[in-house]
């Protein structure tokens, strides 16, 4: 599977960040790749309203996928 991390890929925690207020599993979306390995994510309501903006390390991040990737499509025959 690709785990390549993109411009505006949606993304959830994989660990907690009690310092910032932020929990394993909370979810934003990578505003800008700010080298091979780190990335700023940010964070917002329901109302689209940042509550935290912050730079992260590809291993504190899971891409998050709203359709089947290729390896997951089931055949029907």
């Amino acid at each position: 599977m690709n785990n390549t991390i993109n411009l505006l890929d949606v993304v959830a925690l994989s660990e907690n960040l009690s310092e910032r207020g932020l929990s394993r599993g909370q979810v934003g979306t990578v505003v800008e790749k700010l080298d091979e390995n780190t990335f700023l994510v940010e964070f917002s309501d329901d109302d689209g309203r940042t509550y935290a903006m912050l730079p992260l390390l590809a291993a504190q991040l899971i891409v998050l996928h709203y359709e089947p990737t290729n390896s997951q499509l089931i055949s029907n025959t």
